[in-house]
């Protein structure tokens, strides 16, 4: 990722996986045998016995794509533009190939989700001249996963932090973050690795070591080794452990795909043809609305236009959608048929007595700053019998909700604040003494109201950069599983704990999930 690591993506492969969501169809069938084959990948990416010459597939390789459209499968096109010198015989590129062998339900997952992007990111590395390996990169960046957050508060696709994102144009405000629009992001990922290529006299693998962990490191090492006499290449350098990692799980990964069978996998076909298109909104539109009249449901307009974290897109734009080709047509021409009100789904209430802003925007499943802003309203009280614009529907799937809750400042990457239990102390004690309610300190650390303590024990009371005078609340969203869906990746991505998990929903100690069974998660929200 540019700059930071993406802490909750394993920094050892054999450690957790990232966050999960909806594969679009499963993408990858493991055929592979308990144990990954012994032989290793030639250096040319080739298979063992394989009848294709080191030579000819090198020569291949860099060949440019004259004629994307030839190819049927996406995956055949992008192999025809890998350019990466993946021919260094490097344990670590065989430890990462390992992982991905031992963990194809990991690839079924991202490259799942990839049905949705990949084909632009091609597009798009074809018409800079780039190597096509660097649509691998999403794999290990988010796992294809565009809600995908870290620690040091990175996101999207490409896990952008804030401020090199907002140094490559990547707009970050209260409706929409540039770093998960997919078409931004991309262009601007793009843009940082074109930029290192250069800053680095054409090393790829320095400009990928660098995207990682950010280019002083490199230029620092680089000029160490050059003073002490000692080759420059990314294998000779002192870099951190991730970023030692980082780049032969790229091209570990191009081994991977090169050939899929060598290491037992199957990599089901991609269509060679774009998944989404991008429309013109003509201005602010509600996204339930512009789902509707595209023939879609919510979550997938979400999963295409995850820079939204809001009801409704950005009223100062930017003013495109993208949607799956199928729809497009549809949605334009339903959309000139509506007006202004019906375009944001909004509907009129009549203020009552003992009505405030804040009470009207729970009631409508939305907050403060959204009847502000639709009503143009000052600070103040309401008055009765006014009529107010409000959201007919501003409910949200669970990974929007929290997208917005930290655009809100309500869950941050602060360290949890943890104290030891003393003897005779009980949550509820404990509760009033940190001002907290005692059912919110029981679910934070997922346990019940009733529970006892014993001396010694850690409890998380609240967030290291918070007040203690504030309470903490729990917004609850019902998550539904889906295929591949464990609890450690649910924990990942709403950032709680398996115990809390399992608590809030009853499961036993070693929960099995199904696809379409409901879990309640509790996204902690300051007040």
């Amino acid at each position: 990722m540019p700059v930071a690591p993406w802490t909750e993506a394993p920094a050892n492969l054999a450690a957790a996986q990232p966050p999960e969501a909806p594969a679009t169809a499963p993408a990858v069938e493991a055929v592979i045998p308990p144990a990954p084959a012994e032989t290793p990948p030639a250096a040319d990416g080739t298979a063992p016995g394989n009848t294709t010459s080191a030579t000819a597939a090198k020569a291949a390789a860099e060949t440019a794509v004259t004629d994307p459209t030839q190819y049927a499968d996406l995956f055949a096109r992008m192999r025809a533009g890998f350019k990466l010198d993946d021919g260094v015989d490097a344990k670590a590129i065989d430890q990462q190939l390992r992982w991905y062998a031992n963990n194809p339900d990991y690839l079924q997952r991202s490259f799942g989700r990839s049905d949705l992007y990949l084909y632009h990111i091609v597009t798009e590395l074809e018409a800079r001249g780039m190597p096509l390996e660097l649509a691998l990169l999403p794999v290990v960046e988010s796992a294809f996963e565009p809600y995908a957050y870290s620690r040091a508060r990175a996101t999207g696709l490409w896990q952008f932090i804030p401020g090199t994102g907002s140094r490559y144009g990547l707009r970050q405000d209260w409706w929409y973050d540039g770093r998960r629009d997919i078409v931004e992001s991309t262009r601007a990922a793009l843009d940082y690795l074109q930029s290192l290529h250069d800053e680095f006299n054409g090393d790829w693998l320095l400009a990928i070591a660098a995207y990682n962990c950010g280019e002083l490191i490199v230029e620092r090492s680089v000029a160490m080794n050059r003073a002490a006499g000692r080759p420059i290449d990314f294998w000779d350098l002192w870099l951190p452990k991730e970023t030692r990692a980082y780049v032969p799980k790229l091209l570990a990964m191009r081994r991977l795909v090169s050939d899929p069978h060598a290491y037992g996998l199957e990599i089901t076909p991609v269509a060679n043809q774009p998944y989404f298109a991008r429309v013109s909104t003509g201005g602010q539109i509600s996204l339930k609305v512009a789902a509707q009249i595209a023939g879609i449901t919510p979550d997938e307009l979400y999963e295409l236009n995850p820079a939204f974290h809001r009801w409704a897109t950005d009223p100062v734009g930017p003013y495109y959608l993208l949607l799956p080709v199928d729809a497009a047509d549809v949605f334009t021409q339903n959309l000139a048929q509506l007006s202004s009100d019906q375009l944001l789904g909004v509907t009129q209430y009549t203020v009552k007595r003992g009505d405030s802003v804040a009470s009207v925007a729970e009631h409508f499943h939305t907050t403060a700053n959204v009847i502000r802003e639709l009503n143009d309203l000052p600070e103040g009280r309401l008055t009765v019998g006014d009529d107010l614009r409000v959201p007919a529907d501003a409910e949200l799937p669970a990974k929007v909700v929290l997208a917005a809750a930290r655009v809100d400042g309500k869950v941050r990457g602060r360290r949890p604040h943890v104290l030891i239990v003393r003897h005779g102390d009980t949550l509820y004690s404990i509760a009033r003494r940190n001002r907290i309610d005692v059912d919110t300190l029981a679910a934070m650390n997922g346990m019940q109201a009733g529970d006892s303590l014993r001396a010694g024990q850690r409890i998380q009371v609240a967030s290291a950069g918070g007040s203690s005078r504030h309470a903490r609340s729990h917004r609850r969203v019902v998550y539904t599983v889906r295929s591949g869906d464990t609890v450690a990746g649910i924990a990942q991505l709403f950032q709680c704990s398996v115990p809390q998990i399992v608590a809030w929903n009853g499961l036993g100690p070693n929960p099995h999930l199904h696809a379409g069974q409901k879990l309640r998660i509790h996204v902690v929200r300051h007040s």
